[in-house]
């Protein structure tokens, strides 16, 4: 069933704010109405916009007076600090969304749910698989921070799907997202003048530029080019990364930094440290992220989705770069010279170093 009417939480920040606004601009011209609590901070563009709580029953009585039948939700927080402290974070983040999948299984007319998720649920450890499917089990699941809203949130939508089996509803586990407009605490944990990471450990991080998340929010909520093409049936969880991967230590090098070893016994006081002097807000998810890394299977993404990110995952995270001018940005390209000229120096030095007589 094409999307008539849909209503996108969350739209006071970034992302909220531009998928509502393309989501109303795209050629199956959907009546979009976007919701938050505070004023959106992006042009909503066609979106309308109403200021609610979605903890409120007032949700409930605006999918039902909105005819409302496609629900966007992108209001789950991943900065403790804009929601004014860790408590309000997963209040808003748990209760607020057991509250609107309250309110849309009592509403008949919604047909579709497309959730913005993290593949943060899938944790990281040194027993992660090299590749996560949506089917893998997380050997070691987040226990802290947004990931385990996320891990709730998603709990609590399987839930739904078991009492609204009517209800179509897709999951988009994103690896991290970067570009200009975006601050997330990864992205400004690659602002420290120093990365830090698990000592003796250097992780396969996957990126989404913002632009590619937007459109991979589209197209699973209206599908394509306007037509009945892919996006428009798949339900389930789907994993969204860039092509390639970028070890931490590429990461830091592309932003310039350097990178700081913490024994993992010690990554709760690193965090809470780095958290409480204002530097970055870390959780010992995020250093295990950067120490064990995260590969994604985005096979159901391209296939049945029918979406292909645009820019890879280094591409992404050098337009953060770029675009945050982040002091010591080089393009990838010099840095794989640079290691070819390296190389090439090391093995001169060490033939050198032989001299003759030695094979």
């Amino acid at each position: 069933m094409a999307a008539r009417v849909v209503l996108v939480t969350g739209v006071s920040r970034y992302l909220g704010g531009e998928v509502a606004a393309a989501l109303a601009a795209h050629p199956t011209r959907p009546r979009v109405v976007g919701l938050d609590v505070v004023p959106p901070q992006v042009d909503l563009g066609g979106a309308a916009f109403v200021r609610a709580d979605i903890r409120s029953p007032a949700v409930g009585r605006l999918l039902q007076d909105e005819g409302v039948d496609t629900v966007v939700h992108m209001n789950v927080i991943a900065t403790p600090r804009s929601a004014g402290g860790r408590v309000p974070m997963k209040e808003i983040n748990v209760i607020g969304t057991m509250q609107l999948l309250a309110a849309c299984q009592k509403a008949p007319g919604v047909r579709r749910l497309v959730v913005k998720s993290t593949s943060g649920v899938y944790g990281a450890g040194p027993a992660d698989p090299a590749m996560f499917t949506e089917e893998s089990v997380a050997a070691s699941p987040p226990r802290t921070g947004w990931a385990k809203d996320c891990l709730e949130v998603e709990g609590y939508v399987r839930g739904l799907t078991r009492r609204r089996p009517d209800v179509a509803v897709t999951l988009l586990r994103f690896a991290s997202i970067v570009g200009p407009g975006l601050e997330t605490p990864l992205s400004r944990v690659f602002s420290l003048p120093a990365v830090p990471t698990l000592l003796g450990h250097d992780g396969r991080l996957q990126f989404v530029h913002e632009e590619d998340a937007v459109e991979a929010m589209v197209r699973a909520t209206v599908g394509g080019d306007g037509g009945p093409g892919p996006g428009r049936t798949v339900t389930g969880a789907v994993n969204v990364a860039g092509d390639g991967v970028v070890t931490t230590c590429q990461a830091a090098a592309l932003a310039g930094r350097p990178v700081v070893g913490v024994p993992e016994a010690l990554a709760g006081t690193a965090g809470r440290w780095l958290t409480r002097t204002g530097a970055a807000e870390v959780t010992v998810e995020d250093l295990r992220l950067l120490g064990y890394g995260r590969v994604l299977d985005t096979t159901r993404c391209r296939e049945e989705l029918g979406f292909v990110p645009r820019r890879s995952s280094r591409e992404a995270f050098e337009d953060f770069c770029r675009s945050h001018g982040l002091r010591g940005y080089r393009p990838a390209v010099d840095l794989v010279a640079e290691e070819v000229r390296t190389a090439v120096r090391d093995t001169v030095r060490a033939g050198a170093g032989r001299g003759p007589g030695h094979a």
